[in-house]
């Protein structure tokens, strides 16, 4: 198995615990601007500060890569909140400003 391959398979399996473990129906109202992070000066939203490493990880792959989690079915049930891959149960929009609104699903 290839270095590619075997990252592929290794993130898959981390976003899938993570997703198992951290996703639960969203609590509450509209998120505002709690959720706003600025990836490329590394300013995360203070519930993502609190995460766990693992789920502050999974976040940053999330933001980096969401071409790749867009083949990633979501499978941990959040098909209801409207989540059609895996990208959106971290992101919810890419703002043209550089900001980035997550999603608190995998906040859990």
């Amino acid at each position: 198995m290839n270095a590619s391959r075997r990252r592929f398979l290794g993130l898959t399996l981390l976003f899938g615990s993570t997703l198992l473990v951290a996703c639960a129906p969203e609590a509450g109202t509209g998120v505002g601007d709690k959720l706003i992070a600025w990836p490329a000066q590394d300013r995360w939203p203070d519930p993502f500060s609190k995460a766990a490493p693992e789920v502050q990880q999974a976040y940053r792959f999330a933001v980096a890569n969401p071409k790749v989690l867009q083949y990633i079915p979501c499978f941990c049930g959040c098909g209801a909140s409207g989540h059609k891959s895996n990208s959106d149960c971290y992101v919810r929009e890419f703002r043209p400003d550089g900001s980035v609104l997550l999603d608190p699903m995998s906040f859990g």
